[in-house]
């Protein structure tokens, strides 16, 4: 195999989360102390989404920042206590879908980049 190649594999423990921000500057500070606690190994961040939703019995519409995370199974309810605990909304958008299969060296490099079960850090705002 040539290299920087490897085999696909299934994966039954890695995450894409997609959260929600109202902005460019509170979904940078989500990733980065995601990224601290070693709650995800990667982060991107999809500005200029329109959301369209519905709530307290209200039709709105928001511009918002999407951010894709990627972390183990075993790092999830870290992430989720990090995003809950930093994040402006009430009710903020966290949705885990599993990977399903991935490149190898990638899903490897996830399970190494995490670390399942590290305390949150502490409110910096």
């Amino acid at each position: 195999m040539a290299k920087g190649h490897s085999a696909m594999k299934p994966s039954d423990e890695h995450l894409l989360v997609l959260v929600t921000a109202p902005d460019l500057a509170i979904a940078r500070q989500l990733v980065a102390l995601a990224l601290e606690a070693g709650a995800i190994a990667c982060g991107n961040l999809v500005p200029g989404i329109e959301s369209h939703y519905r709530w307290q019995g209200k039709l709105e519409q928001s511009n918002e920042v999407l951010l894709i995370l990627k972390t183990s199974r075993a790092s999830l309810a870290h992430l989720e206590e990090i995003i809950i605990g930093h994040h402006p909304y009430d009710t903020p958008e966290i949705i885990a879908l599993p990977i399903t299969d991935g490149n190898a060296r990638y899903l490897d490099w996830i399970t190494n980049s995490v670390t399942p079960g590290a305390p949150p850090p502490s409110d910096s705002r």
